[in-house]
C-alpha cells in the first residue's frame, strides 16, 4: 500500500523538474508524457492538477526528442507504467516505419560490415567506441559489428538486416546497455524477446526498457529471428581480446545458412533524390556567417530581402545560434534551415580547425553577390529579391 504514494511522490518530482527546464516545453518527450499521464485516471486523479500547470507550459514542438543523458518524462513515465500498465502502450518514442534499402544490410544503421559469409555478428549496445576496434581487428567470422539504442526501432532494424543474411548465426552483445536513466535498455529487452517472445500488443514480454513495442515487423519475421540466430550475453564486456576469442570459439560451432527465412524479407527500391530546382527566397530575409577569428566565435547577420540589416548573432557554436534564429522566428523555410545549418557547421569547423571558409551559394537557380565592407559574399537562397537594383 506504500507503493502508489512513494511513486506518486517520485513523478510528481521528476515532472517538477521538466516544467522548469524550457527546453522541454518544446520537446515531444515532455508533451507527449504530459497528454499520456493525463488520460490514466490512477495518475490524473492524484495528480491533475499538476498536468494541468504542465500542459500550460507547452510551447510549439521543435523536436521529438533531444536525447538529454538524464529524460526527466522519460524516468516519469517509467514509474507510472508500474502504477498503469496502459500508460506504457502510449508513452512517448519513434515508431515510424524505417526507410528500407537495396543490398544488405537493408536498413542503415551506426555498423561496419566485415564479410558477409560469416556466422557472428556483435551489438555493442550504447558503447559506439568498440565498433571500430572490433571492426579493425576483422577476426575470422566476425560478419557485422554495430550499435544498438533502443528497444524498438533499434531491435526492429537488427532483426530485418539479420534476416537478410542467413549466414549470421549467433549475435554477441556486448557494451554498456544503459546511458544511466534515459530509459532505453536495449540489451535486456532484446534478451527477453529470445527468451519470452511478443505478447497481443506486440510488446516484448518481461523487456524493462522504455516502450519495447515492435510495431514495424510481423510476427513471422520475429519467430524466424529466434530461431535463426543464437544470443550470448556479455552485456558490461567490453574488453576487446576477450570477445574477439569468444567470436573465434563461437565461429566454430557455425551450423551453416538458415534455410526458414520469411521470402518477404526483401527490401523495397531505392527512391532517386531530386535535385533542386527553382530557388524560393525566405520571406523572413537571408542570413551571411561570418567566422571571427580573433575572438573565436561565428557571427551571423541577418538581412531583410531589402537588404538592411537588422539583427546580429555572435556565439561559439553554430547550435547556439540556428536555435537562437529559430526561436526569434528569422527563418520559415525548411529548404533555407538546412542551408543555413550546413553553411554554420562549416563555419564551425573552419574556426576549430583554422581553416578558411567562404559561405557557399545554395542550391538553385538564383543566385546574388551581396557586397559587404571589405569583402563579398556569394549568396542564393539568401539572394536580394530586387533584380532590378545593383
Amino acid at each position: 500500500m506504500l507503493k502508489a504514494p512513494l511513486q506518486l511522490s517520485q513523478i510528481e518530482n521528476e515532472l517538477c523538474q521538466a516544467m522548469a527546464a524550457k527546453k522541454c516545453w518544446r520537446c515531444g518527450c515532455y508533451q507527449d508524457t504530459v497528454n499520456t499521464l493525463m488520460k490514466s485516471a490512477a495518475i490524473n486523479a492524484p495528480l491533475g492538477a499538476l498536468l494541468e500547470e504542465a500542459r500550460s507550459l507547452f510551447d510549439q514542438k521543435r523536436y521529438d526528442c533531444l536525447g538529454c543523458e538524464v529524460c526527466w518524462p522519460a524516468v516519469a513515465q517509467n514509474l507510472a507504467a508500474e502504477l498503469d500498465p496502459v500508460i506504457a502502450e502510449g508513452s512517448h518514442c519513434a515508431t515510424e516505419e524505417p526507410e528500407q534499402r537495396e543490398g544488405w544490410p537493408p536498413l542503415p544503421g551506426d555498423y561496419q560490415i566485415i564479410r558477409f559469409r560469416a556466422p557472428v555478428a556483435v551489438c555493442t549496445l550504447n558503447s559506439n567506441h568498440m565498433i571500430k576496434e572490433l571492426a579493425v581487428t576483422a577476426v575470422k567470422g566476425l560478419s557485422i559489428v554495430g550499435s544498438l539504442h533502443t528497444e524498438n526501432l533499434g531491435i526492429e532494424h537488427l532483426i530485418r538486416n539479420t534476416l537478410a543474411n542467413p549466414h549470421i548465426r549467433f549475435l554477441i552483445l556486448c557494451g554498456e546497455d544503459t546511458q544511466k536513466s534515459i530509459g532505453h535498455l536495449p540489451g535486456q529487452s532484446l534478451l527477453a524477446l529470445m527468451k519470452h517472445g511478443i505478447n497481443e500488443k506486440m510488446r516484448i514480454i518481461e523487456a524493462k526498457g522504455k516502450r519495447p513495442l515492435l510495431k514495424n515487423i510481423q510476427l513471422k519475421h520475429i519467430e524466424a529471428f529466434r530461431r535463426q540466430v543464437q544470443v550470448i550475453d556479455q552485456i558490461e564486456n567490453t574488453d576487446i581480446v576477450a570477445l574477439n576469442d569468444l567470436i573465434t570459439l563461437t565461429a566454430l560451432g557455425d551450423p551453416g545458412p538458415f534455410a526458414d527465412a520469411p521470402g518477404d524479407i526483401i527490401p523495397m527500391t531505392i527512391e532517386t533524390a531530386k535535385e533542386p530546382g527553382k530557388l524560393v527566397l525566405d520571406p523572413e530575409g537571408y542570413f551571411v556567417v561570418y567566422p571571427e577569428r580573433n575572438q573565436k566565435q561565428l557571427l551571423l547577420e541577418h538581412y531583410s530581402n531589402k537588404g538592411v540589416l537588422d539583427r546580429m548573432f555572435t556565439a561559439t557554436s553554430a547550435a547556439a545560434l540556428y536555435i537562437s534564429v529559430i526561436e526569434e522566428g528569422l527563418i520559415s523555410r525548411l529548404d533555407h534551415a538546412a542551408y543555413l545549418g550546413r553553411e554554420l557547421a562549416r563555419a564551425e569547423h573552419a574556426l576549430q580547425n583554422g581553416e578558411d571558409y567562404i559561405q557557399d551559394r545554395a542550391p538553385g537557380e538564383l543566385s546574388h553577390v551581396i557586397a559587404s565592407e571589405n569583402k563579398q559574399t556569394t549568396i542564393s537562397c539568401e539572394s536580394h529579391p530586387d533584380k532590378d537594383e545593383s
